[in-house]
């Protein structure tokens, strides 16, 4: 994937803070990547208060939709500029790039992804939980959807917790199979340098191979009604006590509703690890 050139990173930017608290958090973690700030220009294309403006001032429906475009436009070039100085003083050098598309901004990303060859896709995430993951936030139709490895960071990010994205250990999730096996290859070759912590929640799981930093083997906690919840909270709790710097867990990629309902590892750990979440789908290049 990696190879010896520099890691490629897509990052996702909506002018929000936990996009900006995003690419904070990436340009700790990825350093010396060739960087691409993504705007997702989606319908109505233009903000609320810009067509309410538009309505009042245009008469036509023509002028009306001309008037939507070209402010929208402009809209998504300001907004960009914006992560793109954000980035530029996190310590990355950019390139912006603005998508228009007519589907949601999650799959645009997924789409931007493959077109410039990234190596990991950078996400914010206000670490919506219950009813609102289930209807899926834009971070969660990413790291499903997305054909590439995604970093969710979640916002907000504590100050001991932004203190370890520094100099903290990867800490990945394993339980040996081959999504777990792909998962600790990305991570190891994203996060080249860094002390890899393996953690399993299985008493049967054969040790990875190549050995880690440390090997953990962990108790399930918490009398969850999910295996994937019980799973996850023994991950997140093994991050914070290592001071964990990203937590890497492999994902099958099934639709939001499903994983959150039926427990997925990688789900219930996007949504209560407070670390940022590395995601690595087995089958993204499966047909």
């Amino acid at each position: 994937m990696c190879g010896m050139r520099d890691v490629r990173v897509l990052a996702g930017y909506d002018g929000s803070l936990s996009a900006a608290a995003a690419i904070e958090a990436g340009a700790v973690l990825l350093p010396s990547a060739r960087v691409w700030i993504a705007f997702c220009w989606t319908p109505p294309f233009a903000n609320e208060a810009i067509r309410r403006r538009l309505r009042i001032r245009e008469t036509g429906l023509n002028d009306l939709v001309a008037a939507i475009e070209r402010e929208g436009a402009a809209e998504a070039g300001r907004i960009t500029a914006t992560g793109v100085i954000l980035a530029r003083v996190a310590g990355w050098t950019p390139e912006p790039l603005i998508d228009r598309s007519y589907g949601g901004e999650g799959f645009a990303i997924g789409v931007l992804a493959e077109k410039v060859d990234a190596d990991v896709v950078v996400v914010g995430s206000r670490g919506l939980s219950g009813a609102s993951a289930v209807l899926g936030s834009v971070s969660d139709v990413v790291a499903h959807y997305a054909p590439r490895p995604v970093l969710v960071v979640p916002y907000p990010l504590l100050t001991t917790e932004s203190a370890d994205l520094a100099t903290g250990p990867v800490l990945v999730g394993w339980d040996g199979s081959a999504g777990a096996l792909l998962a600790l290859e990305t991570a190891r070759k994203l996060f080249r340098g860094r002390p890899v912590v393996v953690a399993t929640v299985s008493d049967n799981a054969v040790d990875p191979p190549a050995a880690p930093s440390e090997f953990l083997r962990l108790p399930a906690r918490g009398d969850h009604v999910t295996p994937g919840r019980a799973v996850a909270d023994a991950l997140a709790l093994a991050a914070c006590q290592r001071r964990a710097a990203v937590v890497v867990v492999g994902s099958r990629g099934h639709s939001a509703a499903r994983e959150i309902l039926l427990g997925s590892v990688a789900m219930a750990t996007l949504h209560h690890a407070h670390r940022p979440v590395l995601v690595v789908r087995h089958d993204a290049h499966e047909p």
